[in-house]
């Protein structure tokens, strides 16, 4: 028998590798099962483990705006649900104002419930699992629920606020195909959803299995106190790398005339931080504001990277920092503000603004280049990558999903097989990382021809303000859209904008560069 009073070394390596291992598994069954191109070919997923009080224990390493928020949704859940959750039950979120990030991000969550040595479950759940996918349509004012230019959260699709998909083992077929339909703009493809649907709920079994199977070989109280010393070291690993920043502050200007305005405090005497936004613009009527959940993701991301050691991104991060975000400004907003954007955009923006004050590494291409197209047929989404910023001795990256994002793009045999598109060429973009000491790496650019007309929409940033360098390094080269019609003529883009594609037209996109770090000598 093992002692739970205090961490073992090795069994702590064990459990927090045990943990991840539950969450990867997770996350080889939601890509193994779903049908659409987002989940099974874009990765654009995630997979996590919570306690019984909803604090993200561990996940696999999958998109980072995803695993620094779902813990809001499941403490949102047990707050609402809490003395209803019963053995059997899926609820589906993706509120914004409940834990959520933007409408087609949508969260399975399945509670853990485990016998007692008397043979009885016990009445609450120890444990829960989540999936998080990126539903290719959930409705809203354009196909692929990513609309460059929504005022409102009902314009960007069809909301779940802890719908019960799943009562006692009885997936709620009919219940979630009204959901979908009864809305002003309702899914496009609800077959789609309902089968991705399932894969969460998939996913979500085998966590559960493989929580029974641990509890089974190591007992609930070692595997619960585990959690609590896998969180423990978590936040001693983020107060030593607390220890060695200094305070400070930065001022970040976005395309469409907002800020961030952010001012890191570092308390020595208990390896602590306060990262205040106040300053930071007021909500928009655009859709770039973040939901709270998306900004502390930012944060909990930004402080996990400054750790050298081995570790789950878990709750533990957060225990050593204080994050002040005023009510109704855009990283914190009101219903029913539009927030689209926020997730995809502005929690790059965050994270940029957060190394900016810290001093450690220039802007990276900022942005995710969100490209949407479709119709009523198909309807298809893609983040493009770019250039990823220098830091204190090294150079950017060329061409990676940089940040907030870790999603893949689709190959183009299987971009081209499922939808009538061309890639006629995608290929690095040369000099569009920043000079300096170290260089930051290049954007991309991407040219996609359409076989027939459609709608196309792009949600990006940094077509107008440059990615920061620092200590006297260059800013990284901006990016640009445009549309290269059939009949020769081109057409510039803003950095939001929808537009009907017709037969033979090519729509460009050219990602930012990262920003360098240092002069040249």
């Amino acid at each position: 028998m093992y002692t739970t009073s205090k961490s073992d070394p090795i069994r702590l390596e064990i459990f927090k590798n045990l943990y991840q291992f539950i969450a990867e598994q997770m996350g080889i069954v939601l890509q193994n099962t779903a049908t659409s191109v987002n989940i099974k070919e874009r990765l654009d997923f995630s997979c996590a483990i919570f306690d019984s009080s909803g604090l993200l224990v561990a996940n696999a390493p999958h998109i980072p705006v995803h695993l620094g928020s779902m813990s809001e949704s499941v403490r949102s859940l047990i707050n609402d649900k809490g003395d209803t959750l019963k053995p059997g039950n899926v609820y589906l979120s993706n509120n914004p104002y409940n834990g959520g990030t933007h409408l087609p991000d949508v969260t399975a969550i399945t509670p853990v419930f485990l016998e007692s040595s008397k043979n009885t479950l016990f009445p609450t759940p120890l444990f829960f699992v989540a999936s998080r996918g990126h539903q290719a349509d959930i409705g809203g004012i354009t196909p692929g629920s990513m609309p460059p230019h929504s005022t409102t959260v009902e314009e960007e699709g069809i909301l779940f606020d802890n719908f019960l998909l799943v009562e006692e083992g009885n997936f709620r077929e009919s219940a979630v195909k009204q959901h979908l339909s009864n809305h002003t703009y309702p899914a496009r493809n609800p077959n789609q959803n309902l089968a991705d649907f399932k894969a969460q709920i998939a996913a979500n079994e085998r966590g559960v299995q493989e929580i029974c199977k641990m509890v089974l070989q190591y007992g609930i109280d070692t595997v619960q106190a585990y959690m609590t010393f896998v969180q423990a070291n978590a936040e001693e690993s983020v107060r030593r790398a607390i220890a060695v920043l200094k305070d400070g502050s930065f001022t970040y200007k976005m395309d469409n005339g907002a800020q961030i305005q952010v001012k890191v405090t570092i308390h020595s005497e208990n390896r602590s931080a306060t990262i205040d936004f106040t300053g930071t613009s007021l909500q928009l009527n655009s859709n770039f504001n973040a939901p709270k959940a998306v900004t502390q993701a930012a944060v909990l991301y930004v402080f996990r990277t400054l750790v050298d050691d081995n570790i789950p991104l878990n709750a533990g991060c957060l225990n050593p920092l204080e994050i002040i975000i005023p009510v109704g400004c855009m990283l914190n907003p009101i219903y029913p503000a539009a927030v689209v954007a926020g997730n995809v955009e502005t929690s790059q923006t965050i994270v940029d603004a957060l190394y900016g004050a810290l001093g450690v590494i220039a802007a990276s291409q900022g942005t995710m280049n969100n490209f949407t197209f479709g119709n009523e047929q198909y309807q298809y989404y893609e983040t493009i990558c770019g250039g990823s910023g220098a830091g204190i001795n090294f150079d950017g990256t060329d061409g990676v999903h940089s940040h907030m994002t870790n999603s893949r793009l689709t190959d183009p045999e299987v971009l081209e097989t499922r939808y009538p598109v061309f890639l006629e060429s995608f290929s690095l973009r040369p000099d569009s990382g920043g000079k300096g000491k170290y260089s930051g790496g290049n954007g991309v650019v991407r040219r996609i021809r359409f076989l027939e007309p459609m709608t196309a929409n792009i949600l990006s940033g940094h077509r107008l303000v440059p990615p920061f360098g620092l200590n006297g390094g260059e800013t990284g080269k901006v990016g640009r859209n445009w549309i290269q019609r059939q009949n020769g003529i081109e057409e510039n883009l803003e950095s939001t904008a929808t537009v009907e594609m017709k037969t033979g037209d090519v729509f460009v996109i050219e990602t930012p560069g990262g920003g360098g770090f240092g002069k040249i000598s």
